[in-house]
């Protein structure tokens, strides 16, 4: 390693693709088909605006009517929503001190690509929990939003149990079915379900995930045929035997995910500060990106620096979404239990 720096190794034009499509590759929410990627959300999140619209039709309603001759038939309308996506900006910077290791290896870009797109798949996860947290949570007396005082969003798709009494507070198989059914016939889409560490331990202790090892890569579990995503973001009131966890079903491609790439912006660049010691070496890493739950817009209601996108805090506070699809369209479910 010796003489090596992360400028002689890290090539930008390489290195940036690589880590983009390696970390989709090692994001569990992405392998079962809960995020799904698309040219058309990796064009909206290179927009340099904080926020995104994106108009659909709704359904159409109405019954239709019986052919009677010499009579006209009743026109209905087509009516349009506003679904609204916000842009995520996060940045990271790792010291070559952090990447030795990688360095000393035969091929040293690649294998530090490969640590940088493990940290953002990683990254990625806690900002759908974030997101999670404010697509579910209760607004309280925010008399200024167009929603009524203590109103819960996404109400109908939550399946809440932890107030019953004994075992029917406790995560299990028939109560699960009832969290799928949230969705009604939307919920065969199902394909992953994020839960708190604890949650999966219990689970496991009672022979009710089974370890699924694909042979090129890590093993992981699967719940009544989910992928099973761990994640100690997830939120959970209480302590001990009150602990209630919310744990997420999501339907295949519940959540949008736009790569993006803004005139100006670098997503990769390497520094060096001259003036410690020997000198450090520096790699940056940014990323532009949409992670956006179809069908429940973001409405930039209690973000501070509209201009710079949200931060997490704020991704995961309900005043700033709007449910507007139907509910079963929106393919997501909080189970909230206990174990």
């Amino acid at each position: 390693m010796a003489g090596v720096t992360l400028s002689d190794v890290i090539v930008p034009e390489l290195f940036t693709p690589y880590v983009i499509k390696k970390t989709m590759e090692k994001s569990a929410l992405f392998q079962c088909g809960i995020v799904a990627n698309s040219t058309e959300f990796d064009k909206l999140a290179s927009q340099a605006s904080p926020v995104v619209s994106m108009p659909f039709f709704e359904d159409l309603t109405g019954e239709s009517e019986a052919v009677v001759e010499g009579t006209d038939l009743t026109a209905d309308g087509i009516g349009s929503e506003m679904d609204v996506a916000a842009i995520i900006r996060r940045a990271k910077m790792w010291s070559a001190t952090d990447l030795s290791a990688a360095l000393a290896g035969k091929d040293p870009m690649e294998a530090i690509a490969s640590l940088v797109a493990g940290f953002w798949a990683r990254d990625m996860q806690k900002e759908l929990v974030a997101v999670l947290k404010g697509i579910f949570g209760t607004i309280e007396g925010a008399a200024e939003t167009e929603w009524t005082s203590d109103t819960t969003l996404l109400a109908s798709n939550i399946c809440d149990i932890s107030a019953g009494s004994g075992n029917a507070a406790k995560w299990s198989a028939s109560a699960f079915i009832d969290a799928e059914q949230c969705l009604g016939d939307a919920k065969t889409l199902l394909t992953g379900v994020c839960m708190h560490s604890a949650v999966e331990a219990a689970l496991k202790k009672q022979n009710l995930i089974e370890m699924v090892q694909p042979s090129n890569d890590v093993g992981f579990g699967v719940y009544q045929g989910k992928r099973v995503i761990v994640d100690d973001g997830c939120p959970y009131t209480g302590t001990g035997a009150n602990m209630v966890f919310s744990t997420y079903l999501f339907g295949e491609g519940a959540v949008a995910l736009g790569n993006g790439s803004p005139v100006g912006f670098v997503p990769t660049e390497t520094d060096r500060d001259k003036k410690k010691g020997s000198g450090v070496d520096y790699l940056i890493n940014r990323r532009t990106s949409i992670l956006h739950p179809r069908g429940v817009a973001f409405t930039s209601k209690a973000v501070a620096n509209i201009k710079q996108g949200p931060t997490r805090t704020e991704l995961a506070d309900p005043k700033n979404w709007n449910p507007v699809y139907e509910p079963k369209q929106i393919r997501i479910v909080e189970f909230r239990h206990k174990i």
